[in-house]
C-alpha cells in the first residue's frame, strides 16, 4: 500500500487521524498487506516465465532487423512494470518486518531511543515504496504523450531518453523533497504539526492525480487523431477500421479504469484523514461514519493499490497472459491497407488497359506514407490475446509494388 502516511508514522509522535488508521488492526492489515504484495510479486513472475509471447508491436512476426529496436512504447511499459514489481517488493518486505519484529517496529515511536536503525528502516522502506510508484505513475504519463507522439508521427527512439530522465528526475526529486519537508532537521519535527507535512503529501499525490487528469485528456486526443488517421487512408471509415479504433479506445478505458479502481480509494482516504484532522476532536459521535470510512478504505488501499500491476496486464494481454499453456492458434482478419486498397478498389484507366512497358499510375499518399501510418497504428495496437490486436505490416507495402499478403489483423479466438 503507497500512501504517505508511512512516512509520518516513522515520527516519533503522530496526528490523531494517522494514529486512527495505523492503529487500525494493525496486524491484520499488515497481513492482508503482505498477501496481496506476495500475489502481485508471484503474478508477476509467472508473466515472465519463458515461452510467453513477448509485449511489443510486431515483435513476433518483424524481422530481425526490425525487432532489434524496440518501441518506446514497449520499452515505457516494461519500465512501469518493473517499478510496480519493485514497488510491491517494498511493501511485502516492510509488511513482513511488521508482523515479524514487533519489538522492532515499537522502537521506531520511542521517543528519545539510541537505536537509529528502526527510524532508517522506516524512513528507507517508506521512501522505496514512494519513489517506485511515483516513478511508475510518471512513466504511465508518459505512455499516454508517447501515444499521442506516435499518432502525431513526433516521437522517435530518442524520446525514450527524454522519458527517462523526466521519469526518473522528477519522482526522485518529489520524493527527497518530501522526505525533507518532513524530517528536517530532524525527525523529532514532525510533531510540530500538519503545515509542514502537507508538501510531504502533495509530492506524493501529484503524480497520480496527474495520471488520474491529464492522461483521459491525452488518450482522447489520442483515439481523436487515430480516427483521423484512419478515415484518411483511403476517404472512407471500413468496418476493419472502425473496430480497430474502437479496439484502442477500449483499451484506453481499461488502463483508466484500473488507475481509478486501484487508486481513487487513497484519494478519498486522505480527503477523510484531512478532514478528521481538522477537527477539534475525531472521537466524537458526530464523526463515527468518518472515521469508519477512513478505515475502511484504508484497508482497500492494502488490497487495490499492489492490484494495479495484474489489473494492467489484463488489460494489456487479456487473460492469455496468465495461462500457464501457450495459446493455441490465432485467427486472422484481413485488414485493408491503404496501399492494398488503392490497387484493387481504383477505377480502370479511362484511356483503356496500360501498355506493358507502362508503369502502374502513381497512387496519392499522405504525409509521412503510408507505412508511417501503419507503424504508428501498430504501436497503438500492441499487445495479445483477446484485449488488443496486432498489426503485421507486409514487406511489399513499402514500395509501389502491391504485397503479395494484405496486412493482417492477429488476434485470439
Amino acid at each position: 500500500m503507497a500512501s504517505p502516511r508511512l512516512g509520518t508514522f516513522c515520527c516519533p509522535t503522530r496526528d490523531a487521524a494517522t494514529q486512527l488508521a495505523l492503529g487500525f488492526q494493525p496486524r491484520a492489515f499488515h497481513a492482508l498487506c503482505l498477501g496481496s504484495g506476495a500475489l502481485r510479486l508471484a503474478l508477476g513472475l509467472l508473466q515472465l516465465r519463458p515461452g510467453r509471447r513477448p509485449a511489443g508491436p510486431g515483435i513476433a512476426s518483424a524481422s530481425p532487423a526490425t525487432s532489434a529496436r524496440v518501441p518506446a512504447s514497449v520499452r515505457i511499459v516494461r519500465a512501469a512494470t518493473a517499478c510496480d514489481l519493485l514497488g510491491c517488493l517494498g511493501i511485502a518486505v516492510r509488511s513482513a518486518v511488521w508482523l515479524g519484529f514487533p519489538s522492532f517496529v515499537d522502537d521506531i515511536s520511542a521517543v528519545n531511543n539510541t537505536d537509529v536503525w528502526p527510524a532508517v528502516f522506516c524512513v528507507g522502506s517508506a521512501l522505496w515504496i514512494q519513489l517506485l510508484y511515483s516513478a511508475c505513475f510518471w512513466w504511465w504519463f508518459c505512455y499516454a504523450v508517447d501515444a499521442y507522439l506516435v499518432i502525431q508521427r513526433s516521437a522517435g527512439q530518442s524520446t525514450i531518453l527524454l522519458y527517462h530522465l523526466m521519469t526518473w528526475g522528477l519522482a526522485a526529486l518529489l520524493s527527497v523533497e518530501g522526505a525533507l519537508m518532513l524530517y528536517y532537521p530532524s525527525m523529532a519535527r514532525c510533531e510540530r504539526g500538519l503545515e509542514h507535512a502537507i508538501p510531504h503529501y502533495i509530492t506524493t499525490y501529484l503524480p497520480l492525480l496527474l495520471v488520474l487528469v491529464g492522461n483521459p485528456i491525452l488518450f482522447r486526443k489520442t483515439v481523436t487523431a487515430v480516427a483521423s488517421l484512419l478515415k484518411g487512408r483511403q476517404g472512407i471509415y471500413t468496418e476493419n477500421e472502425r473496430r480497430m479504433g474502437a479496439m484502442i479506445k477500449t483499451r484506453f478505458f481499461k488502463i483508466m479504469l484500473v488507475f481509478i479502481v486501484c487508486w481513487f480509494s487513497n484519494v478519498i482516504n486522505e480527503s477523510l484523514l484531512f478532514y478528521l484532522e481538522m477537527q477539534p476532536d475525531i472521537n466524537s459521535s458526530s464523526l463515527k461514519q468518518v472515521r469508519n470510512a477512513a478505515k475502511t478504505t484504508w484497508f482497500m488501499m492494502g488490497i487495490l493499490n499492489p492490484a494495479q500491476g495484474f489489473l494492467l496486464s489484463l488489460a494489456f494481454y487479456g487473460w492469455t497472459g496468465c495461462r500457464l499453456t501457450l495459446p493455441g492458434p490465432s485467427k486472422e482478419i484481413q485488414w485493408d491497407s491503404m496501399t492494398t486498397s488503392a490497387t484493387e478498389g481504383a477505377p480502370p484507366s479511362p484511356g483503356g488497359p496500360q501498355e506493358p512497358g507502362e508503369g502502374p499510375a502513381p497512387k496519392k499518399e499522405l504525409p509521412g506514407g503510408t507505412h508511417t501510418s501503419d507503424e504508428a497504428l501498430s504501436l497503438l495496437s500492441e499487445g495479445s490475446g483477446g484485449s488488443t490486436i496486432e498489426i503485421h505490416i507486409a514487406s511489399g507495402s513499402r514500395g509501389g509494388k502491391a504485397p503479395d499478403s494484405l496486412p493482417k489483423v492477429q488476434g485470439t479466438p
